[in-house]
This record gives C-alpha cells, sequence and structure tokens, in this order.
C-alpha cells in the first residue's frame, strides 16, 4: 500500500497550527455557507468544543432518526463514533451522505462482537439450544451485527427501550442471546425477573458457553462484551461515597456492572439520567455514573445543584474524543472542496438487513 493511501486518513498539518479562534470562525463559516444542506449531529458523549456547533444533541439511535428526517441535508457530519454513523447511513435516504470526522473514532465495545464470532456461536448455541432463540443487538454494535439479528428473527435495543424489547423477544422465543453488552443484557433481565442463575455468558475468545447449572435452565445468554468507560465504575467507589457523603444521590448508566446498579440509588439511559437531575430538587446532591464529557456538561448546566462523577479519576471516553474541532473543521472543508473523505456507507444487502432490525425495534418500543 503507498505512503499517500495509508496517511490519507490522517488530518493534515495544518489544522494542528490553527487557533481554536481560527479553527471555530472557519466552522461557523462553512456552516453559514450550506445553511440547511449541511446537518451536525453530536452525541452527550463529545467535547464542548465540538457540541457548540451541534444542530442537535442526542442519543446515538434519536441522531440517527433526526439525520434522516431532515431531508434538507445533503451532508450530514456525525459527531459521533463509528457505529453511530453506520445507522445514520442505514437510516438516511440515498441524496444524504454521512459522514465521520475521525475514522478513528470507533467504539471498544461494538468491536467485542465481530460478524464471523457471531456466526459461529449461533451455530454453536443453536446445536446446543435449538431453534429456541431470538438474537438481540444492543445499537452499540456494528451494521453487520444489526444485519445478523435482522436476519435471524430478532432486533435492536436501546439503553431506553431495552426493557420492552426483551419483554418482545421472551414473547417470541424463549431464550434470549443479547450482545454485545452483557451488562445492559444481565440489568434489563435482572429487572424483568430473570434469575442471575439462569443467565449464561458466551465467550467469543474461546467459543465456549461460561455456565455452571443446567442448560435447561438457561433463559438469557449475554455475550462477553462491555463498555470500557463504564466498567470503571465500581463497588469500591459507592462504598467510598456512602462511607464520606451519604447524603449524596448515586445515578448510574445499566452500562455498568450488576453489583454496582444494584448499589446504586437510580440507573437508566442517558436520556433518564440527564431529565432526572434537571427535574431534582435544587440543593441536592448527585453522584453520576457515566461518561466524564457528560457529567462535566450536566455540572455547567446545573450551578444549583452539586454533582459530581462517582468515579473522581474517570476519564472521558478515548474514542469518542477522536472527534474534535480541528477535525470537524477538516471534515467540513473536504466538502467544501468536493472531495470524498471520511463517508460512511454501508453495503446494501448488510444496510436493508439491519434495517429490519431497527424497524423492528421501532415499531414495538414504545
Amino acid at each position: 500500500m503507498a505512503l499517500t493511501e495509508l496517511t490519507k486518513g490522517m488530518l493534515p498539518d495544518l489544522y494542528r497550527q490553527m487557533t481554536k479562534e481560527e479553527m471555530e470562525v472557519r466552522v461557523q463559516a462553512i456552516k453559514k455557507e450550506l445553511g440547511t444542506a449541511l446537518f451536525i449531529p453530536g452525541h452527550h458523549y463529545q467535547k464542548d468544543e465540538v457540541i457548540q456547533f451541534a444542530d442537535a444533541v442526542g442519543d446515538s439511535l434519536q441522531l440517527a432518526q433526526v439525520s434522516a428526517a431532515n431531508q434538507q441535508a445533503e451532508y450530514i457530519v456525525f459527531c459521533g463514533v463509528h457505529f453511530m454513523a453506520e445507522t445514520a447511513d442505514i437510516l438516511t435516504n440515498s441524496n444524504q451522505t454521512v459522514y465521520l470526522p475521525d475514522m478513528r473514532a470507533g467504539c471498544s465495545m461494538a468491536d467485542m462482537a465481530d460478524i464471523y464470532q457471531t456466526e459461529r456461536a449461533w451455530t454453536a448455541l443453536q446445536k446446543l439450544f435449538g431453534d429456541t432463540m431470538i438474537p438481540l443487538t444492543y445499537v452499540n454494535s456494528t451494521a453487520a451485527i444489526k444485519a445478523f439479528t435482522g436476519r435471524n428473527g430478532g432486533s435492536c435495543v436501546t439503553s431506553s427501550n431495552a426493557r420492552s424489547m426483551v419483554k418482545w423477544a421472551f414473547e417470541e422465543k424463549p431464550r434470549i442471546l443479547f450482545l454485545p453488552d452483557q451488562h445492559l443484557g444481565r440489568n434489563t433481565a435482572f429487572d424483568l425477573g430473570v434469575p442471575l442463575d439462569h443467565m449464561a455468558v458466551w465467550n467469543p475468545i474461546t467459543d465456549t458457553l461460561e455456565y455452571d447449572g443446567s442448560l435447561e435452565d438457561v433463559q438469557v445468554i449475554l455475550w462477553k462484551g462491555h463498555c470500557s468507560v463504564h466498567e470503571n465504575f465500581t463497588v469500591s467507589n459507592i462504598e467510598e461515597l456512602r462511607r464520606t457523603r451519604p447524603d449524596v444521590k448515586i445515578i448510574v448508566h445499566p452500562e455498568c456492572r450488576r453489583e454496582v446498579v444494584a448499589l446504586s440509588d437510580d440507573n437508566g439511559s442517558t436520556k433518564y439520567i440527564i431529565d432526572t437531575i434537571e427535574q431534582a430538587d435544587p440543593g441536592t446532591s448527585w453522584a453520576v455514573g457515566t461518561e466524564m464529557n457528560l457529567v462535566k456538561r450536566i455540572i455547567q448546566q446545573h450551578p444549583d445543584k452539586e454533582i459530581m462523577s462517582l468515579n473522581p479519576n474517570m476519564c472521558p471516553c478515548l474514542t469518542m474524543n477522536r472527534i474534535d474541532l480541528a477535525h470537524l473543521l477538516w471534515s467540513l472543508e473536504t466538502i467544501m472542496e468536493g472531495g470524498s473523505g471520511n463517508i460512511i456507507q454501508v453495503e446494501e444487502k448488510t444496510a436493508q438487513e439491519a434495517k429490519l432490525s431497527l424497524d423492528r425495534m421501532l415499531a414495538r418500543a414504545r
């Protein structure tokens, strides 16, 4: 491979030499020039330097839906990570082009389940359980995994609608394969009354089922994946806070471990966390177990409340942080110059099957 091909996706040096103010002026000018032809969705976990230019801020599915509904937008510059831009491309029409400012912005959780591992797992699990399973995938997964669930009668879920989708899945089949986040799957199933000892774990590295009981008791097979951010909130974080600040309410995301969720005062999706704190009484104190860029933004937005991270040593999501002001400007100037860099385009068959999975969710998750 030629050197130019290897470096094609790297940020040109000229952007590293610009000041923040220079970049902000140029981004604003491009937004003004392109007008309604440009739409910039920004995920909650993005840096403030990027969020300030977002036309909509939200979670991944919400932003993909808003992008698809915005028929005037020809250029959708998705400030998030790769699987989010894929979902936007799946839902938008052929006249819209989705860009990701930095192609290195992936998701460690989504990367923990590739299609080859998943197909092997499905074959092995069918030998164990027969035609008794339905696959569910968190939207934090690749288009290929969404397509897998689509063609096998399954669906996507979000952290907001996981309960209703797991209920639906159990109406379809007696067992669920839930991927790629074991913690969201475990927490959701437990809340719906499935005992922990009726949940097995599929290890995609060893291609083995981790379970000590009778296979007949298995109701949920959890993929051995996790969010690298939310796994860093621990029981010791909660115990320390309970000891030093018993007045503080603890709210966490259901991507956290089961034991962390169990010891917290409340848990829910990103939107639920934002809404709960917004509706809380002035003067209340909160420790939040989710991504640090969002926690800092919540702190800024609610000076009438005391808000802190559950883990004081927490770092922002590293892959989300790859989208910065310089990459946003580079992406916009590439569009202005008629370039084709950093376009996210899901192969047609994969997109069709993935849309089946998304449509099943959207039809039922009310």
